[in-house]
């Protein structure tokens, strides 16, 4: 979801006429679009502010700001432990950063301004998408849940929701530009519709997404095993361009930290849900979160988590060490476990977690899977002469994009591209991802594909326009590079 603001943010900026900074240069602005879930999410801040001072210093004009969730809870903070930066906005009001730039440069000091409410929806604003074969859309933001370990409901607000039709109006459009799969974002998917008053609303949200033509895959997070209900498992199975792949939150595995959190639901609750979705989809690819070391956890109750894992069979999970977020109930509580003792149990989990990983990609040994091709998944493709995408059930997967030419030529040029389908076989299952080392069994390019293709050479043409035009002999008006800001590589 951060990402996806992100992409919100670079648009706003495109359209207000700025240019991505050429390689190497230094840029008249910075955006940081913030993240509060974490502990070290300030001192991260807080450090890459210091690191830029001096650049700041030697360059005049320069600005930075800063947006998101941790922006929103420290505030004006901010400016007070780093006064050289120029803006601080909120979670409510990203469409506001232009304007506020131009005020700051204008007035010469800091501008710090936030909303209480959503000023505006964020898919309202213009977006810079990171990929034209794959895109983000929102169903809802804020959440309407009390987790006592979570900071978000308070600095995004509560749930609201789009309507259906604005939602399938943007994938429509989206699919119009060349994009093949889309995820639907909320901080709580199943709970969609609680604001205009339709309970079975996301199952019928999903149904509708198979009716779009040219949409080849949907996911969606994240759930919330509180609301996730039958008709939703039901429009998974029977929607063909859902994918067979669930991220479904764990947390823990005791039901005495469970009520500590106040998840709602206890174990034996969520462990019917992976049975249920399992009877209607046998080989979905089930992912979770958890947190070791929540005030009170004892080690009967990490041993409930480790008995939940194993019984769960995970095909990955985001594993996390409590870590205290000022303004949560659990902040306070009593019970607060000691780190040496977080860490050990962190260890173990993880342990657990990838042995368990392990064995579950090791069965799709000699499976036959489709992937969509990505770009920048794969760190050492370049390496390996490999490339990189996810199987319809979401997991990574490493392959051999063509067979070696008969003559001994270079088959490169007949390589898939970023948004292309690969068929493949899978030769080994490691902890993380999925190798095929066999040639492809089917290539198809895509629209996708053709976008992919398309925004590259643009992209290669702007660049290069914008080098001619800074050559001092140079009459060529340079179109601006697009704006991009850096997005969080996810480990596979």
């Amino acid at each position: 979801m951060n990402a996806h603001d992100s992409e919100r943010v670079a648009g706003l900026l495109e359209d207000a006429g700025y240019a991505r900074a050429p390689e190497g240069d230094t840029p008249d602005l910075v955006v940081f679009n913030t993240c509060a879930v974490r502990e070290n999410a300030a001192d991260r801040l807080y450090g890459n502010l210091g690191h830029l001072l001096p650049a700041k210093k030697a360059h005049a004009g320069m600005q930075i700001a800063v947006g998101g969730c941790l922006a929103q809870m420290e505030r004006e903070q901010i400016t007070k432990r780093a006064p050289w930066v120029d803006v601080v906005y909120g979670t409510h009001n990203i469409g506001s950063l232009p304007k506020l730039l131009e005020r700051a440069r204008e007035r010469r000091e800091a501008q710090v301004e936030f909303e209480e409410t959503l000023a505006t929806f964020p898919s309202l604003l213009p977006a810079r998408r990171e990929s034209p074969y794959s895109a983000w859309v929102s169903i809802s933001v804020g959440c309407n849940n009390t987790c006592t370990f979570c900071i978000v409901p308070s600095l995004r607000g509560t749930e609201r929701d789009r309507r259906p039709g604005d939602i399938l109006e943007e994938i429509g459009q989206l699919v119009d530009q060349g994009v093949i799969e889309v995820t639907l974002l909320g901080q709580n998917v199943n709970s969609y519709g609680s604001e205009f008053g339709d309970r079975l609303a996301f199952g019928k949200l999903l149904r509708a997404c198979g009716q779009i033509d040219g949409l080849e895959r949907v996911r969606f997070t994240s759930p919330h095993p509180r609301d996730f209900t039958d008709d939703v498992i039901a429009a998974m199975a029977e929607t063909p361009n859902v994918m067979p792949s669930l991220h479904m939150p764990l947390q823990s595995g005791s039901d005495t930290i469970l009520r500590a959190m106040r998840r709602a639901y206890r174990r034996d609750r969520y462990l019917s849900i992976l049975d249920n979705v399992r009877a209607r989809l046998p080989h979905a690819a089930i992912t979770t979160d958890i947190i070791v070391g929540f005030p009170g956890e004892t080690e009967s109750d990490f041993a409930d988590t480790l008995d939940v894992v194993r019984q769960a069979r995970f095909a990955s999970a985001f594993t996390f060490q409590y870590s205290i977020r000022a303004g949560t109930p659990a902040a306070t509580m009593d019970g607060q476990v000691p780190r040496d003792v977080v860490q050990d149990r962190y260890e173990r989990l993880v342990a657990l977690i990838e042995q368990i990983s392990t064995e579950e990609n090791e069965k799709q040994d000699g499976a036959v899977v489709e992937v969509l091709v990505a770009e920048g998944e794969g760190r050492k493709d370049a390496v390996t002469r490999r490339m990189s995408g996810r199987a319809r059930d979401n997991r990574l997967v490493h392959f051999v994009p063509s067979a070696p030419a008969a003559d001994g030529s270079d088959a490169s040029a007949a390589a898939p591209r970023p948004g292309d389908i690969v068929t493949t076989r899978v030769t080994h299952g490691a902890p993380h991802h999925l190798i095929a080392d066999g040639a492809p069994l089917d290539v198809r390019r895509t629209r996708a594909g053709d976008a992919w293709e398309s925004r590259r050479d643009a992209t290669t043409a702007a660049v290069s326009a914008t080098a001619s035009a800074a050559s001092p002999d140079s009459r060529t008006a340079s179109a601006p590079a697009p704006v991009l800001l850096g997005m969080p590589a996810r480990r596979g």
